[in-house]
């Protein structure tokens, strides 16, 4: 009895053993990662977007991160944040020891404050600086940084804890322009080594790294796809072992986490995709009656169950579900489709039908080809509009947004930090990112004053306000939520930390199994 239990101890570890050698065969072999979302820019102070943000969260660091599923940030490059006044208007960090550039030179407090005051001194149109908006002058002494706001402001730490934190070489990055180039200076867990616009981005694990993470992950190398289709394609060819943002809805609604051959994780997420809408003077949507009656011809679960195959929810709000503040406004107001009730505000507005708009969305971005097709489809219903429908290159997209060239835009919108505030200022303040022109002083207010609130649950009734006033003066008229979707090949693991609510990208959480 004795032999044949050592002999049963002997085989089980055995096996035990086999199947421990593909990983440790594969320590330093590189995973593959697909995605469609583009790089507007390696420079930090230029891009406001989720396909910039993804690389800077693997390859920068900010004095503050989230960690998996986390609701409050918890430092990073920082040793400790916390404001020093009951009025939230200071907040204070002080740097970790050691963090080294790859230059080999320290990062200091004036690194930070440098990086913080050239986002809002370049100022760039598609850049961050806007998110900063709170942030009047920054202060620097060895290891401590003080940050001095110009109202009180409680998500601050939130935005420290985005990409717009990403803390730079001061010595190897211009103050007054963006750097050029296809190279990065961070202290990250990863490292960039190479680097191709629109193609590739390698990354080899920072040894370097010193921050919230116990360790830093395998190398990875990130795939950039003209669209979904190229995407599926793919990884179908195992060309990459993982596929994230944005798979086409064909293949999404097919996948099963039963299958033996790869490994599916689907979570919950705050993103959504809104059609924003020209409010300036010269646009022909300037007059809000017109805009209200295009929010009457908007069908969101048609293009739910046709264009994205049921992927998607209906969403009928600025705020998503599973934020403080969610609301179901654009319901409560334009219920259902209407053509006759479209057409009694555009008598009333005086118009002339059909009135004519031009419509851009970004190609390669989802479904956005179809989409815009669909919603052209909708709103030319009755005769009442005539859309001019383009697609433009993802970074040409921005800046013609930016600059008020486009009439409406569909534009998906990751949630910065999981925070209703994420969906305030940024895109329906008097400044916000997505530059409709629009501005309503009540709104702007409500913001402001849902920022003076350290316990956020306080702020659900500035935000069901903010969502009545965006229904009547529609902006922006809310079309989608996701569900974030991320497949593998069956021997990498991890996959399901990959995205969250929280915004960051975790490609340190991969790994070969």
């Amino acid at each position: 009895m004795r032999i044949l239990v050592t002999l049963l101890v002997l085989a089980v570890v055995g096996i035990g053993g086999w199947q421990l050698l593909p990983a440790q065969e594969n320590k330093n072999k590189t995973i593959t990662v697909g995605t469609t979302d583009a790089v507007t820019s390696l420079d930090p102070a230029g891009a406001y977007d989720a396909g910039s943000w993804a690389l800077y969260n693997n390859v920068f660091q900010s004095l503050l991160t989230f960690e998996p599923d986390g609701v409050k940030p918890v430092p990073d490059a920082a040793e400790s944040c916390d404001f020093t006044d009951s009025g939230l208007q200071t907040y204070r960090c002080v740097l970790r020891n050691g963090i080294t550039f790859p230059s080999g030179r320290a990062m200091t407090a004036e690194d930070v404050k440098y990086s913080f005051d050239r986002i809002k001194r370049i100022n760039d149109p598609v850049g961050p600086a806007s998110l900063l908006s709170t942030l009047d002058s920054v202060t620097a002494s060895g290891r401590t940084v003080e940050f001095h706001l110009s109202s009180a402001d409680a998500t601050f730490p939130f935005k420290v804890a985005t990409g717009a934190g990403s803390i730079v070489d001061k010595d190897k990055y211009p103050a007054n322009r963006l750097r050029t180039g296809d190279s990065v200076d961070g202290t990250g867990p990863y490292t960039l080594t190479s680097y191709t616009k629109n193609k590739q981005a390698t990354l080899k694990p920072n040894d370097n790294y010193k921050g919230d993470l116990s360790g830093t992950g395998r190398p990875v190398r990130l795939d950039y796809y003209a669209d979904s289709a190229k995407l599926s394609s793919a990884y179908k060819a195992k060309q990459i072992d993982v596929a994230t943002r944005t798979l086409p809805p064909a293949m999404v609604s097919k996948l099963s986490p039963s299958d033996p051959d790869q490994r599916v994780a689907e979570s919950d997420s705050s993103e959504t995709r809104n059609l924003y809408l020209n409010t300036r003077a010269k646009s022909p949507l300037h007059d809000v009656l017109v805009r209200r009656a295009l929010a009457w011809l908007v069908d969101r679960e048609e293009l739910a169950a046709t264009v994205y195959d049921g992927t998607v929810e209906p969403l009928y709000s600025l705020i998503p579900t599973g934020l403080t503040g969610h609301t179901t406004s654009f319901f409560d107001t334009y219920p259902k489709q209407s053509v006759a009730k479209a057409k009694t505000l555009l008598a009333e507005a005086g118009v002339s039908t059909p009135v004519k708009f031009t419509f851009g969305y970004g190609i390669g971005h989802g479904s956005g080809a179809e989409e815009a097709a669909a919603l052209k489809q909708q709103l030319e219903a009755g005769g009442l509009f005539k859309v001019d429908v383009k697609g433009y290159e993802w970074t040409d997209f921005q800046k013609s947004w930016a600059a008020g060239k486009m009439d409406a835009w569909a534009v998906g919108w990751v949630a910065d930090y999981p925070d209703p505030d994420t969906f305030g200022a940024s895109l329906v303040g008097s400044d916000s990112v997505m530059s409709t022109g629009y501005s309503n002083k009540a709104v702007d207010h409500l913001i402001q004053d849902s920022q003076r609130y350290a316990e956020r649950s306080r702020v659900d009734q500035d935000f069901r306000t903010i969502q009545t006033d965006v229904a009547e003066d529609v902006p922006l008229i809310p079309l989608w939520q996701r569900t974030d979707y991320v497949v593998s090949s069956e021997d990498v693991g991890g996959s399901q930390y990959l995205n969250d609510s929280t915004g960051v990208f975790r490609l340190w959480s991969l790994n070969w199994i």
